[in-house]
């Protein structure tokens, strides 16, 4: 049982977070050139405060009992400003959290090339990327790392293990790996990565082979990355394509029309209407895929956004089946409006639909239904078969026959 938490914490927090967010509103309203320019216009017209502002914040740094960081008062205030607007997609970055967030979105980046899980023992290896150095040191998917140099990762956050691994291109890290009941001391030379957001391989489905082909997020360049790995296969000698979007957040609006163009000849792929903005109609761009090529998009509740974007075009256009469970439902989309402080917003900016009119959102910036598939298939996580991927086989081979 859970004892009722006392309530004026609470309020006393929400009436700070107000009064950092009206002091800094306030503050900005004489700072225009602070913000990105689709808000600057609001609080350019609130000129009559511009005195009240340089007084609430001349007498805070000057009066107050202890010494005020400005820059940490107007960081709060902006991050309590945009919760504020209760939309789970919009966010307020920090000069340092903006950071983070383009290392994590970087696909260039230094390391020993893995993917990892947290367990109670360290990092578990879930993927290793092609030749990269723990490719080299012969890591594979399923590998626990326990220790990095004298550094037990027993019980660790994932930040603090992944940052001990992290380093320079050209310096060295020594890893204690456990594969199975063996433990082995591994020691590798960090390089230059790029991450792969794309992987293809082919599959033998009963004697016919068929193109697999995985996108995991949709960063810069990554439709570019789905063509090669498409063409891949097919010279494989691929006779259909399953298109895994499971677990995939989402990205840039650009590449889902830029992925969904490989296989749409032509047509809409998706609109948009903002408020701010007119409505827009993206459109195929050509050079697609034979439309004999049967398909299926594998889906989960984890596909959401541009993959959404992608999968509704797919199923709109009679192009592909889609195979799995919902999607997320997610209707809208986000700009990134980098601030002159170092930091950025990150705001939802207006709303998509499918070729056939459909937003999958549940109204604003409420979840949705999602996308309903064509067959219905879940894989337990527990399991060690991928029952989905085993529907979506022959679901794509029966249209060979």
């Amino acid at each position: 049982m859970f004892a009722p938490r006392s309530r004026a914490p609470r309020i006393a927090a929400l009436a700070v977070a107000a009064v950092l967010a009206l002091a800094v509103g306030l503050w900005l309203g004489g700072h225009p050139s602070w913000l990105p320019s689709p808000v600057r216009s609001a609080f350019v017209r609130q000129s009559s405060s511009d005195k009240l502002v340089n007084q609430v914040m001349g007498l805070l740094s000057k009066d107050y009992y202890r010494p005020v960081n400005t820059n940490q008062l107007v960081n709060k205030g902006l991050a309590a400003a945009v919760a504020s607007l209760d939309d789970p997609y919009s966010h307020y970055y920090d000069p340092s959290d903006y950071q983070s967030f383009q290392d994590e979105t970087n696909p260039h980046l230094s390391g020993i090339g893995i993917d990892v899980d947290t367990t109670p023992q360290g990092l578990r290896v879930v993927d290793v990327f092609a030749g990269s150095p723990a490719a080299k040191a012969g890591l594979e998917r399923g590998d626990v790392i326990t220790d990095v140099g004298s550094e037990s990762l027993a019980n660790r956050s994932s930040d603090f293990s992944a940052d001990l691994i992290k380093g320079r291109a050209g310096t060295k890290v020594t890893l204690i790996v456990q594969q199975g009941r063996h433990r082995r001391i591994v020691s590798l030379v960090r390089a230059n990565l790029t991450v792969p957001v794309a992987s293809g391989r082919i599959l033998d489905y009963r004697g016919t082979k068929l193109g697999y082909v995985e996108l995991t997020s949709f960063t810069a360049g990554s439709g570019g990355e789905v063509l090669s790995q498409v063409d891949k296969v097919l010279h494989g000698g691929a006779r259909g394509l399953i298109l895994d979007l499971r677990e995939n957040g989402g990205g840039l609006l650009e590449e889902a029309v830029n992925t969904a163009s490989i296989f749409i000849p032509d047509g809409t792929i998706v609109s948009t209407d903002g408020r701010s903005q007119p409505r827009e109609v993206y459109m195929a761009k050509g050079g697609a895929i034979s439309p004999k090529i049967p398909m299926v998009v594998l889906v989960d509740r984890g596909t959401a956004s541009a993959a959404e974007i992608v999968t509704g075009a797919l199923q709109d256009r009679g192009r592909a089946k889609v195979v799995g469970t919902h999607t997320y439902g997610k209707g809208v989309f986000q700009e990134i409006q980098p601030l002159p402080n170092g930091g950025a917003l990150d705001f939802t900016v207006g709303e998509y639909f499918t070729p056939d009119g459909h937003n999958l959102g549940g109204g604003g910036v409420r979840q949705g239904a999602g996308i309903t598939p064509n067959i219905y298939a879940y894989t337990n996580p527990r399991s060690s078969t991928d029952t989905a991927l085993t529907v979506a086989e022959r679901t794509v081979a029966s249209e060979l026959r």
